[in-house]
């Protein structure tokens, strides 16, 4: 759920949708690594000015670990 969420947001921010590749790796029973792969050209879009997109994004996991009890990590890197 949150995976897809991500990725459908993070494509429409970047200008190269077609390179976002988002990964979730359980690093725990209750601990979640997201990463985010984009173009090297699209990083500075998806963190934002002062990391006001990114922070969004974590903000939105938090959310959903009222839901699913699952804490979330989010990690941006380039393809």
């Amino acid at each position: 759920m949150i995976t897809l969420f991500i990725e459908n947001y993070a494509k429409l921010i970047v200008g190269v949708p077609e390179d976002v590749v988002v990964k979730k790796e359980m690093v725990e029973d209750n601990f979640a690594l997201i990463t985010i792969e984009v173009n090297s050209v699209d990083i500075g879009k998806l963190i934002g000015k002062n990391g006001n997109m990114i922070n969004a994004l974590k903000t939105m996991a938090n959310g959903c670990k009222a839901k699913d009890g699952i804490s979330y990590k989010i990690e941006v890197v380039t393809k």
